[in-house]
């Protein structure tokens, strides 16, 4: 039963993670993003005052 030689199969298994472990990585680190994250202020907004009735 040659389906069951595991050589072939073990190299094309390490050689396909090796391409995707060096090639994949950096194109997909390189890609920038258009809108960066603005910081947040750390004040404390003040709350307005709740001038409508309660009724």
């Amino acid at each position: 039963m040659p389906q069951l030689n595991p050589a072939p199969w073990l190299a094309i298994l390490l050689f396909s993670w090796l391409v995707f472990l060096t090639v994949i990585p950096p194109k997909i680190l390189s890609h920038t993003f258009t809108n960066e994250p603005t910081p947040l202020s750390t004040t404390k907004p003040t709350p307005e005052p709740w001038t409508w009735p309660w009724h």
